[in-house]
């Protein structure tokens, strides 16, 4: 039986593998798409289109850089170890929600519950890290308090 940091940890795993599969896959279309376009009697129009796909492959290798900097991130996100402290790889019940500090990457579902996967680098990460159970910070005018840290 995993606990609950290993299965949001997976989580965050798969939506990694998912999305790397679809930028790769939008890079080979627009690739396989440049290769089968034909320079027409209006050359200019063939110019534009290649140019297009061009940066459409350039866009989706930028994305893709981003998404292998998420994944080295996610390797260093632990997956044992109880914390009471918020730090990288807690989990964070508070009276606003509960929070995996780990990437940035959003809603997600464990056991029938709404987390979301946050960094360390974003506004709510960055007041949770250090706190624990019981403390409490503002977040857009209204005080949330942490109930209990995993």
């Amino acid at each position: 039986m995993s606990t609950r940091k290993e299965q949001l940890h997976q989580l965050c795993t798969d939506y990694i593998a998912t999305r790397e599969a679809e930028i790769k896959s939008a890079i080979a279309d627009a690739q396989e798409a440049a290769a089968n376009e034909t320079k027409s009697s209006a050359g200019d129009k063939y110019e534009t289109a290649r140019e297009m796909m061009t940066q459409d492959i350039n866009m989706n290798q930028a994305r893709l850089a981003e998404l292998y900097k998420l994944k080295a991130e996610l390797t260093l996100v632990p997956t044992t170890g109880v914390n009471s402290h918020v730090q990288i790889g807690s989990v964070v019940h508070t009276t606003n929600g509960n929070y995996y500090i780990s990437i940035s990457i959003g809603k997600m579902v464990a056991d029938g519950k709404t987390f979301y996967a946050i960094s360390t680098s974003s506004p709510i990460g960055a007041k949770m890290l250090g706190l624990q159970a019981g403390d409490s910070f503002e977040q857009g005018g209204k005080k949330i308090v942490i109930d209990h840290v995993e």
